[in-house]
């Protein structure tokens, strides 16, 4: 079994009936799932992930001392501590006398501040501009088991919901990236025979059709080292992967492969090209990537963030 459902299954046979027995009347204010940092919340773990941070835990969410006072808080610590030490053949993790560990009693608002900046989601208009898209994957992912209290759900639905202008400036952004990388750089780089400055416009290409290919689709990008993972896993998606691996994997000095790549590169960007005009994002009509990354941008609303530089989110 995965982390995900290894956390899960302790969980149920486990962590649910302690608090149930031991802590009735905190239940109204508690959630539990696992969420935050580590491949075993996107289920990506495995074998060689587990050298590290792998174990049958999982995380208890309390709303503020107002709430649940710091006494419960440590009664609760304590009781988890004492929850069996290995279930389905992996032993917990050592708890850390410092704090720091990503599973067991954590407040709501720290999780969200260690995530996202902000302990109850709400971010600025700057937040947004600048968090990185691996920091919003990390505050989403995973999965809660329960939340009677609804104050970790509330949060994390608002975190999901990317502000449109916001979303917008950083689709703009990318597909502006795009442009320059793979349709203007690749070939000038390759006329020069700076084949190595070609690979790297390849691979910029690569990540910035990424993260604007889940932006269009209303996710969040996670690490780089997940990013391929996590992109093969949404629908639809098996062509796109493919060729941004050739473009990555190809070498450029073999046979055709210089043209290859650039064909490529057109492919991907006309494909970005529909999805922007389907989606109503775009009122250009050309190839050009460059100009619907300016399209895009000139479709934010809120002229604040509208007459930003166009890379201002990315």
């Amino acid at each position: 079994m995965n982390g995900l459902e290894l956390s899960k299954g302790y969980f149920e046979e486990y962590g649910r009936p302690m608090l149930e027995k031991d802590f009735a009347e905190l239940m109204p204010f508690l959630a539990a799932g696992l969420v935050g940092s580590g491949s075993e919340r996107f289920g990506f773990d495995d074998d060689i992930s587990r050298d590290h941070d792998f174990e049958p835990g999982f995380c208890i969410f309390l709303p503020g001392e107002d709430v649940v006072d710091r006494k419960m808080a440590f009664q609760l610590e304590r009781a988890y501590a004492k929850l069996p030490e290995e279930y389905g053949g992996v032993r917990r993790q050592p708890m850390s006398p410092v704090g720091g560990n990503r599973n067991g009693v954590i407040r709501t608002a720290d999780f969200y501040t260690s995530h996202v900046g902000y302990p109850d989601g709400n971010l600025s208009t700057e937040s947004w501009l600048t968090i990185s898209d691996e920091a919003l994957a990390e505050a989403v992912n995973g999965e809660v088991f329960f939340d009677n209290y609804g104050e970790f759900t509330a949060i994390r639905k608002k975190i999901s919901q990317m502000p449109e202008d916001i979303r917008l400036k950083r689709i703009a952004g990318n597909i502006l990236i795009m442009a320059q990388s793979g349709q203007y750089n690749y070939l000038r780089c390759m006329d020069h025979g700076e084949f190595e400055a070609a690979q790297l416009a390849c691979n910029e290409f690569a990540q910035a059709a990424m993260k604007a290919y889940f932006l269009l689709k209303h996710r969040y990008m996670p690490y780089y080292k997940w990013s391929f993972r996590s992109l093969r896993q949404l629908e639809g998606t098996d062509k796109l992967a493919d060729q941004l691996s050739f473009l990555i994997f190809g070498d450029p000095r073999e046979g055709d492969n210089a043209m290859n790549k650039y064909d490529v590169i057109e492919s991907v960007a006309s494909e970005f090209i529909d999805m922007l005009q389907d989606a109503g994002m775009t009122d250009a009509t050309c190839g050009d990537l460059e100009k619907h990354a300016y399209s895009v941008n000139d479709h934010i609303a809120e002229s604040s963030v509208r007459n930003l530089h166009i890379m201002a989110a990315v």
